[in-house]
């Protein structure tokens, strides 16, 4: 098939999901690190739980040299560890059953603090939102004079609101 009608049949079918697109890219990259099965990082919630999920993540399989019974690698906070190990049956069973047949023989728990190394940056969880501050009364104000003359509502109102950000923002803040 010539480069033409590669991209004409692209154009036919419309818009594709980055899902799709990336997916060879992604695949790559999870066996580079072990993992056959990318649906082990992208369901990791789905596999084992919220309750453990939110305590560990999948860093890596390992796999011997005579092929048989890999190892994953999974992380966790000092604080989580002992939890975590109590459950690696269940975790070995749940990731098992992902993959179809017993290829995970062992989990091991690497402990990290919640920040320092490359893959202790990950966080467990989101960061609870922070409840935006009162703005200050002369940056309303200096918003309000300047989007006086929009004759929109919405825009008007749009436009106080980013003007108050903006000029509420302290000198220290780049960008």
């Amino acid at each position: 098939m010539t480069e033409a009608q590669n991209r004409s049949d692209r154009r036919r079918r419309g818009f594709e999901s980055a899902g799709f697109l990336l997916s060879g890219k992604i695949r790559k990259l999870g066996e580079a690190r072990g993992f056959a099965v990318a649906r082990l990082l992208t369901h990791w919630s789905e596999i084992v739980g919220e309750d453990l999920a939110a305590m560990a993540l999948p860093v890596k399989i390992s796999y011997p040299r005579d092929g048989f019974g890999a190892t994953l690698t999974v992380l966790t906070t000092g604080p989580n560890a002992p939890l975590v190990q109590m459950k690696l049956p269940a975790i070995r069973e749940k990731v098992n059953a992902c993959y179809g047949y017993n290829a995970i023989s062992r989990v091991a728990v690497t402990q990290t603090a919640p920040t320092g190394f490359a893959e202790g940056q990950v966080a467990f969880a989101p960061a609870p939102r922070q409840s935006p501050s009162a703005p200050d009364p002369k940056c309303s104000e200096a918003a309000r004079s300047i989007s006086a003359g929009v004759g929109d509502d919405g825009l008007r109102a749009a436009l106080e609101a980013l003007g108050e950000k903006v000029l509420s923002r302290s000198g220290k803040q780049k960008g």
